[in-house]
Formats: structure tokens, sequence, C-alpha cells
């Protein structure tokens, strides 16, 4: 199976611009610039799109191995933040942290943590990023957090996020992308 998209650029890194198109017709023609990757313009950005697939195909994968264990979620909704920084004179993507949150009656949380391990390891775009998962908290059967964090140049030690009085889907992506950095 193949997936294509396209993209094309005019112009300078600073002042140019581009659109991306992918071959469903999902996104036709979505603009993006050096201003909606390194600032706050209109449009897309490659990170962006890469975190929307990767919280889509890990969401997915996890509700696969649920099932193979006889579960259903009620729901799982994941969040995605990709961090990309400037290291050795570039930019480069240093990680790929997901906020995990399911609804799964009936699971015991050894049955959760084995399905996430599993949807870990046979998640394709998790294998692309190469990410490691780490606990932040979690609920027996009812609501799970996992953080999943993408180490993959650089070998860091993963970073865990300090409490916070308020939720996460609370918290405003600025507060959640500081207390991630901060962690």
């Amino acid at each position: 199976m193949q997936r294509k998209a396209q993209a094309r650029w005019n112009g300078d890194l600073k002042s140019g611009n581009g659109i991306v198109s992918t071959a469903s017709g999902t996104l036709s023609n979505a603009p993006y610039s050096f201003h909606t990757r390194f600032e706050d313009g209109k449009g897309t950005n490659p990170e962006e799109l890469l975190a929307a697939a990767h919280a889509g195909c890990f969401s997915m994968a996890l509700s696969n191995q649920l099932a193979q264990s006889g579960l259903k979620a009620e729901s799982i909704e994941t969040e995605c933040t990709i961090t990309l920084d400037k290291k050795d004179g570039g930019f480069g993507i240093t990680e790929s942290h997901l906020e995990l949150k399911a609804r799964v009656p009936g699971a015991s949380q050894e049955a959760f943590d084995k399905a996430t391990a599993a949807a870990k390891s046979g998640c394709p775009v998790s294998k692309l990023f190469n990410t490691e998962i780490k606990k932040v908290s979690n609920g027996v059967g009812a609501s799970c957090v996992d953080r999943i964090s993408n180490l993959r140049r650089h070998r860091l030690e993963p970073r865990f996020p300090r409490p916070c009085r308020h939720p996460p889907e609370r918290r405003s992506p600025r507060r959640r992308l500081r207390q991630s950095q901060r962690a």
C-alpha cells in the first residue's frame, strides 16, 4: 500500500510560500509558509501534519490491540505534540509527545498497559519515530494517560511533566508546550 501527497514551494525560505495536497483530497492546496511553521501564521506546517498522523495512527493501533484482547474502547483520544528544536546549526524534530486518554470498560490496568505497549510496537508511525512510552498517570478501566516520547536521534532522558492543578484538556496549547519543555 502506498499513500501520496504533494507539496509545491515558491520563493525563498522566509518570504516564500507553498501548498500541500493529499491524493485523497482531504488536503487540497493547503497553504504553508515560514510564518505557519515558525510563527503563528494561518495555514499548516509539516510538524502539524506529522502530529496528526502520529495521533491518528496510534489511536487506531490501540483500538486494534484492545479488540484482540476482547475489549472495546468507548473512546480513545490522542493528542500529539511534535517538537522542532534548533540543534547543531539546523532544526530537527526532537520529540513526538502523545497524551492518551482512553475509556475502556472492563479493562484492567494490566490489560490496558499490554495493549498500549503492543500499539506502540505495532503503530507504523511510532516505528518511524522510534518512540518510547513512559507513564504519566492512569486509571484502571476508566481513563488512562500515557506519555510517549520520541527520542529519535538524540538519546535524551525521558522528561515527565510537572504536576498541574488543571486537567490537560483545560490547559492552553502554549502552557502544555511550556510544561513539557520545563520537565
